[in-house]
Parts: structure tokens; sequence; C-alpha cells
């Protein structure tokens, strides 16, 4: 195997950086921090990072480009899932139009990670937000795919602590997802009409036996199914192959807190990490908050897939 290498991207150290999401038309990875509420676009031929405030929100957890329609991503902000322009250079991001609320009664909750399936559809989990009570350990989240026709989010899935990590396979042709403090990942069927099915644990990540404790956070996928997770508070990447439910590699890093991964650049042979800078229970050192650019792998991702939203929601 060739040797791995871990360069930090040019940008600015973020308190929560998340949502990494590699566009090939424009060789840009966009990604956001999260408490901060900004959208970044890193463009891979200038090698230059472009930062823009999102204009009247509080939080920015993803950020995914709209299918046919450039310069419009649809963004998670607090309990409001957004249609948003920006043209990657400007400083200021402005929301179109909000596609759908989960209301008052999840008014004390966020959403976190969000990602688009092979047909358009985008699936986005919750968690308490930061200034809630006991934020991490309240297991008040749920899971829901975004039915862009009605404009509402249907749920999957309750009783969530954070949800986090979500996937597909191409070796299996399941879909993976992770609540964090679960300590697992878990296997899913997905039906024509985009619901869960069969749900079974793929893998624990905790052994109650043993001193092995990840915090799952962000995953995505290889062109051969292997699953890449990022590791919180673990310095690392795990790849998992799902067939064999077991870790086939531990990719090092040189900060704690690593939150999502995503493959890209012109032949989606680069990984790259978002990383958190926030001190959660000790204090993160730079390179912390940067995004890292992971080379030498030998894996190659496959195209990530943009949201398919009816013509009359702009």
């Amino acid at each position: 195997m060739a040797d791995v290498k871990v360069e930090v991207l040019p940008g600015p150290f973020l308190q929560l950086g998340e949502g990494p999401h590699w566009d090939g038309e424009s060789q840009s990875l966009y990604y956001v921090c999260i408490l901060t509420s900004t959208l970044h676009r890193y463009d891979w031929r200038e090698n230059r990072t472009y930062t823009a405030k999102l204009e009247g929100s509080t939080y920015a957890s993803f950020v995914i480009p709209v299918q046919g329609r450039k310069g419009e991503f649809v963004v998670g902000s607090g309990t409001r899932l957004l249609l948003v322009s920006w043209d990657g250079l400007a400083e200021l991001a402005t929301i179109v139009k909000v596609l759908t609320d989960l209301g008052e009664e999840e008014a004390d909750h966020r959403f976190n990670d969000g990602k688009v399936d092979g047909q358009g559809r985008l699936y986005a989990g919750t968690m308490l937000a930061e200034d809630s009570r006991n934020h991490f350990e309240m297991d008040d989240g749920k899971f829901y795919r975004f039915d862009a026709g009605r404009g509402q989010m249907v749920a999957l899935k309750s009783k969530v602590h954070i949800s986090n990590g979500l996937t597909w396979s191409a070796r299996t042709g399941k879909f993976y997802y992770i609540d964090s403090f679960a300590f697992d990942i878990k296997e899913y069927t997905v039906d024509a009409e985009g619901n869960l099915g069969e749900e079974t644990v793929l893998i624990k990540l905790k052994d109650d036996e043993a001193a092995t404790e990840y915090i799952g956070d962000g995953m995505t996928s290889d062109a051969e199914g292997n699953l890449y997770v990022a590791v919180f508070a673990g310095s690392k990447i795990i790849k998992i192959n799902p067939e064999s439910a077991k870790i086939v590699q531990e990719i090092a890093l040189p900060v704690a807190q690593v939150t999502s991964v995503a493959f890209g650049g012109p032949n989606l042979d680069v990984l790259f990490a978002t990383t958190a800078a926030k001190e959660i229970s000790i204090p993160q050192e730079p390179p912390a908050g940067a995004v890292l650019k992971i080379t030498g792998l030998t894996a190659r991702g496959t195209p990530m897939n943009e949201i398919l939203l009816p013509t009359s929601s702009n």
C-alpha cells in the first residue's frame, strides 16, 4: 500500500467543521461550520477557500447543491431546511426560501448530518441543540427523509442521540447509519419510496469487555462499498468492510475531533476530513478545526449526489 499523506487545506480553523460535499463540476469541496453558520468552498484549482455567512441563520449543518440549478443549495439550519443562493465567492449567502420547518415541538433541536441518495432524496437527522439540556446525552433526536414534492420531513427513526454518519454501500446495496452515542453502525434495506427496513447492527463501536470505544461521526463509502468513519475524539478514520463487518484500516490524523469525511479531487481518490476546534472536554490545538486532505489510500469514491427539487421550489 502506498504511503498515506495527510495535509492541511488552506482556510479557517472552524469551531465545528462538518458536511463535506465534493462538487465535480466546479472541482470544489463545500462544507460548513455549524456553530458560526458559515458556508465554505475549497477551490481545488486555486488551492483557496472562500467563506460566506449564511444570512438570517444560527446554524448551518450541511450544504448540498441542487441538481441542475447552479449556485443553489439546500442547507439544514436549526429546525429549518433552506433553499440558499451562493455564487461560491461572495461573503454572504442568502436564503431564497424555507423549504420546510420541523415546528415548535422541535424548537430546541437542530439538524445535524444530511446526505442525498442516488434518486436525489435528502436524508437528514436531528439532535438537541448546543444551548439545550444535556444535548449529547438525550435521545431526543429523529432521522428523516425529505419529501420534496410535499415539502415535508418524513420521520424514519426516533430516540436518536446524535444523528450522524450516513452512506450507501455499492458492495451490499444497503444503507448505513450512525447515531453517535448508540456506539454502533446500523444497516438497513431501503424500499422504492425511500423508507428503511430490516434494521441490523453491522458493527459495535464500543466493547464492554475491552478499552475500545469509537464515537462514530460522519461517514462515507468508496467505489467498492467500504465504509469510512470519522472517529470523534479518536484522532482517526476507520475503514470497514461491510461484508465481514471488520475494521480493515485505521488512518491516524493530527487532530482529535474528526467530524466527517468525503472523497473528492479530480480522480475522486482524495479523502477529505472536516474537524472541530471547539473544546468539548479538553482544549484543542491547531490544526484542530482544519480540513484535512488525505492521499495515498489507493481507494476511490463515487460522485456525490445532488438533491432533486421540484421546479416550484424556487
